[in-house]
C-alpha cells in the first residue's frame, strides 16, 4: 500500500472515530444561521401528505405556537380523527369543501367554494395571529386552475417574516415548487389497497 493510501485510510478511520457531534449531519449549516418562516410543500402520489403537515401542526402546537389547519377539500362537516383530535385539545381547524373533487356533483361549485376558502386563508395569513398555517389539499385548486398560483406566491411573500406555511396535495404547480423552502414527495412503494384491504380509522381518517 502506497503512502498516499496510508494517510487516506487513516483520515476516513479518524473521522469514523469521531463523536457524533463532531461530525456533519446532512442537515448542517454551512455560515451563519438563518431565522426564516418556511413555505413547506408535501406532494407526491404516495400516502402522508396531510399526515405529516399534522404532525408539523402538534409539534408547534406543543411548543406553545399559534396553530391552525385549513382544508380545501374535506367537506365543511367532516368529522374524521383530525377534526376530533382537533376539537379536543383546542387547535383551530376549518374545512370549506364538499367532499373529494372526483365525487363532485357540481364541479362548479367546488371551485366557487375553492375560491371563497382562499380569500378566508389570505386574511388568515396576513393577520399575523399564527405561528403555522397548514393549507390542506390546497395544491389542488391550484392545479384545476380555480385559484391562480401567481397570486398565491405574492400572498405568501407578503407573509409575516417568522410564519411557517405548509401546503398539502398531489400536483404541486412547478413555480409552487420553485418557491418553497422544502419540498417533500410522497412515492408509492406498497399500499394496502393494492391487497384489497380498505381504509381504517385510525390509518386513513
Amino acid at each position: 500500500m502506497s503512502t498516499e493510501e496510508t494517510n487516506q485510510e487513516t483520515s476516513q478511520q479518524e473521522t469514523s472515530q469521531q463523536e457524533p457531534s463532531q461530525q456533519e449531519g446532512p442537515q448542517s449549516v454551512k455560515g451563519p444561521r438563518i431565522d426564516k418562516g418556511l413555505v413547506i410543500v408535501n406532494t407526491g402520489s404516495g400516502k402522508g401528505k396531510t399526515t405529516a403537515a399534522m404532525g408539523l401542526l402538534f409539534r408547534a402546537w406543543g411548543r406553545d405556537m399559534k396553530v391552525i389547519m385549513l382544508q380545501f377539500i374535506k367537506h365543511s362537516t367532516a368529522n374524521f380523527g383530525e377534526q376530533r383530535a382537533a376539537k379536543k385539545i383546542g387547535v383551530e381547524m376549518r374545512a370549506m369543501g364538499d367532499g373529494f373533487t372526483w365525487r363532485s356533483k357540481d364541479i362548479e361549485q367546488t371551485a366557487d367554494l375553492a375560491r371563497a376558502h382562499w380569500e378566508d386563508c389570505k386574511e388568515v395569513i396576513a393577520s399575523g395571529g399564527y405561528d403555522v398555517v397548514v393549507l390542506d389539499e390546497f395544491t389542488y385548486p391550484m392545479h384545476y386552475g380555480w385559484i391562480p398560483v401567481e397570486d398565491v406566491i405574492e400572498v405568501l411573500k407578503a407573509r409575516p417574516h417568522m410564519q411557517h406555511v405548509v401546503i398539502t396535495g398531489r400536483n404541486a404547480p412547478e413555480a409552487l415548487v420553485e418557491y418553497a423552502d422544502l419540498v417533500t414527495e410522497m412515492k408509492v412503494v406498497k399500499h394496502p389497497y393494492q391487497s384489497g384491504i380498505k381504509a381504517q380509522p385510525g390509518v386513513e381518517f
